[in-house]
């Protein structure tokens, strides 16, 4: 049985300020609390499970700097969705310039955690042939289940903007299921 101390209680918003002030149980708190989500993130952008603890492990040093970068409003969520996938995208790149990345795909398959359905699996594997900006509004929209308002502000652009990439995401992956069928 777990036992919920006071820290535990707090806000992320409060967590978050006691953190940028060096409190070092606040910041484990935030990790704890939100570990889960970024793993599940960076998995739904990457595909691999390696990959995932990889990201996040990033994130978790990364977090701390960036936690100055977070302006307090909206939901804490939306703003480390955003670090998780800037983080999962500078991954790939690397991946990429070390020309790793289709090597390390070829050798490992990817499957959705927690889904053992065959068809998810191939739609999450096509959606990470997607162009950037639409595979993360799928991942935050569709993988997560935020909202279009919450992916504007974590992808640092209008509602529209998400719904259009959405949009054409969906008109893409059909085109790619259709061509993966035949």
């Amino acid at each position: 049985m777990r036992i919920v101390t006071q820290i535990d209680t707090l806000s992320d918003a409060q967590l978050a300020q006691r953190a940028l002030g060096g409190d070092r149980a606040a910041f484990g708190c935030l990790l704890g609390r939100h570990y889960d989500l970024m793993y599940r993130a960076a998995y739904r952008w990457s595909g691999r499970r390696a990959d995932a603890e990889d990201v996040a492990q990033d994130v978790c040093i990364r977090l701390p700097r960036a936690l100055r970068s977070w302006s307090g409003k909206g939901r804490f969520e939306t703003w480390l969705y955003k670090v998780v996938l800037n983080a999962a995208r500078d991954q790939g790149r690397k991946l990429a310039r070390d020309g790793k990345l289709r090597e390390a795909w070829a050798n490992e398959p990817a499957p959705d955690p927690g889904c053992d359905d065959e068809a998810a699996t191939r739609l999450w594997e096509a959606v990470r042939q997607l162009p950037p900006k639409q595979r993360m509004a799928v991942t935050l929209v569709y993988g997560e289940g935020v909202s279009h308002a919450e992916a504007a502000e974590a992808m640092d652009c209008a509602e529209a903007t998400v719904s259009y990439h959405v949009h054409a995401a969906r008109a893409r992956l059909k085109t790619l299921m259709e061509e993966e069928a035949a």
